[in-house]
C-alpha cells in the first residue's frame, strides 16, 4: 500500500456482510471512545481526519457522549462533498445499561438517532449484559443500582427497532457464550455482532468458534489493549514476542496485533485520534502474518484488561466476575 494514505478509499477496507439484512460492515472501524475524555470538537476534528484518510465505519455510544460530535462531523462531510452519500458510512452505537429495559429500547435509540442527526445507524448493541435503575446516565454505576436485564424483552425490542428500519441490524457486546445462548434461545433475530475485547494477550478463541458456529460475527474493541484512565495495560505493546515479529517484518506491533486480529476472521474497532496512528492502523491489509508468526503469538499469556470489574456488584446479578463472564476467564 502507498504510504500516502491522504489517497485510502473506503474501499481499501475489507468488509464482510452481516445476517438478517444487516449491512456488510468494514472490518477495521474508528471508535470514539476517547479515555481520558476529549471536547467535542477534537472528537468531531478526529473523525473528519478519519473520513479523509478512508475509514468509513464509526463506532459510539451513549455512554461516549461522542454521538453529537459524530452526527456534526458526518454532516459536514456530506455539505462539504467529502462523502457522497450516508450510505457510504457503516454507524454503530450501543444501548446503556440504564436504557436496558423493554420499554425504553426504543425512545434510547430515537435519542441516539437524534444526538446523530440520522434516520438510521447501521448496528445497535446491547452494551453490557446488565440493567440499572431507568434514567440515571453514570459510569461507574452505583453497585446499588444494578438490576438483573431480561434479555428476552429487552432483545424482543432490541427486534423491532431493526424491523422498524431505524437500525439495520442489531446485536450485544461483552457477552459470553452462555449469555449469548439465552438470547439466542428467544430469538427471531440472532444478534449479528458480539463486541468484546480481544486482542493477542486476549485471544477469546473459544467466544469466536462459538460466535462463528452461530453466524454471529465478533468485532474486536481494546485490540492493542492501550492503557486508559478506567483500564488498560502495557501487555501488547510491551509483549517480546510481538515487538520480534515486528522487527522481523517491518511493521509496528500495533500492525501486527491488528493483522492478526484481522486473520482471526473478525472485525476491529481502532480508538486513537492521533492522525499518524490512524494512518498506521489502515496498513494492515496487502501483506499476512506467517503460520510461525501465528504460532508464536499464541503462547503470549492470556489475561483479560477489560475485566468488567464495574458490572459486579455485591448486590447482584453478578456479584463475581465469574459470573459476568460465566466462567470464561
Amino acid at each position: 500500500m502507498d504510504n500516502d494514505c491522504s489517497e485510502v478509499t473506503s474501499l481499501t477496507i475489507p468488509k464482510a456482510p452481516l445476517g438478517h439484512g444487516g449491512r456488510s460492515i468494514p472490518l477495521l472501524g474508528m471508535g470514539t471512545a476517547p479515555d481520558p475524555p476529549v471536547a467535542a470538537e477534537v472528537t468531531k476534528a478526529a473523525v473528519l481526519n478519519a473520513l479523509k484518510l478512508g475509514y468509513r465505519h464509526f463506532d459510539t455510544a451513549c455512554l461516549y457522549n461522542t454521538e453529537q460530535p459524530l452526527g456534526k462531523a458526518i454532516s459536514e462531510a456530506l455539505c462539504s462533498g467529502l462523502i457522497k452519500s450516508r450510505d457510504e458510512l457503516f454507524i454503530t452505537s450501543k444501548l446503556w445499561c440504564s436504557d436496558g429495559h423493554h420499554e425504553l429500547v426504543l425512545p434510547a435509540l430515537r435519542r441516539t438517532l437524534q444526538n446523530l442527526n440520522l434516520e438510521y445507524i447501521d448496528l445497535y448493541l446491547i452494551h453490557w449484559p446488565v440493567s440499572s435503575k431507568p434514567e440515571i446516565y453514570q459510569y461507574p454505576i452505583k453497585k446499588e443500582d444494578f438490576l438483573a436485564m431480561d434479555y428476552k424483552s429487552v432483545w424482543a425490542a432490541m427486534e423491532e427497532c431493526q424491523r422498524l428500519g431505524l437500525t439495520k441490524a442489531i446485536g450485544v457486546s461483552n457477552f459470553s457464550c452462555k449469555k449469548l445462548t439465552d438470547i439466542i434461545a428467544s430469538a427471531a433475530i440472532t444478534p449479528a455482532v458480539n463486541q468484546v475485547e480481544v486482542n493477542p494477550a486476549w485471544q477469546q478463541k473459544k467466544l469466536i468458534e462459538f460466535c462463528e458456529a452461530n453466524g454471529i460475527l465478533v468485532t474486536a474493541y481494546s485490540p492493542l489493549a492501550a492503557t486508559g484512565t478506567f483500564y488498560g495495560s502495557n501487555i501488547v505493546l510491551e509483549s517480546d514476542v510481538l515487538k520480534g515479529i515486528a522487527r522481523a517484518r517491518g511493521k509496528t506491533v500495533a500492525q501486527v496485533s491488528l493483522r492478526w486480529a484481522y486473520e482471526q476472521g473478525i472485525a476491529v474497532v481502532v480508538k486513537s485520534f492521533n492522525r499518524e496512528r490512524m494512518k498506521e492502523n489502515l496498513e494492515i491489509f496487502n501483506w499476512e502474518l506467517t503460520e510461525e508468526d501465528h504460532k508464536k503469538i499464541s503462547t503470549i499469556p492470556q489475561s483479560r484488561v477489560c475485566t468488567g470489574s464495574d458490572y459486579t456488584s455485591c448486590f447482584g446479578p453478578f456479584r463475581t466476575l465469574e459470573e459476568l463472564w460465566d466462567g470464561e476467564l
